[in-house]
């Protein structure tokens, strides 16, 4: 199992930038399947995007293709999240989590879970 540190949140206004970062502990990492889940006021969490321990399988939720790229870096430990052309509703919590395969990931079947760090989108 692997602990995880996510920082980069932020205010931004609509149409901004922001890179969200997660740094894992563990032996297990580059073998890892890593991702992102978000939880809005009000709702429940949902998935952003996947990586495979390669970075060959990539995946994303439906309302960030296009806007956001999830990359990670094996030597160092750790998955970011780019998110470009933000808008209000992009306004929650964001979760890095960890599991065994990719598919798990995208079906919410994690195995770790970081504290979250909000992102705050102005209109």
């Amino acid at each position: 199992q692997v602990e995880l540190v996510e920082s980069g949140g932020g205010l931004v206004q609509a149409g901004g930038s922001l890179r969200l970062s997660c740094a894992a502990s563990g032996r297990t990492f580059s073998t890892t399947a890593m991702g992102w889940f978000r939880q809005g006021p009000g709702k429940e969490r949902e998935f952003v995007a996947a990586i495979g321990w390669n970075s060959i399988y990539i995946s994303y939720a439906d309302f960030v293709k296009g806007r956001f790229t999830i990359s990670r870096d094996n030597a160092k430990n750790t998955v970011s999240l780019q998110m470009n052309g933000l808008k209000p509703e992009d306004t929650a919590v964001y979760y890095c989590a960890a599991a065994t395969l990719p598919s798990m990931v995208v079906g919410g079947r994690v195995a770790s879970w970081g504290q979250g760090t909000q992102v705050t989108v102005s209109s």
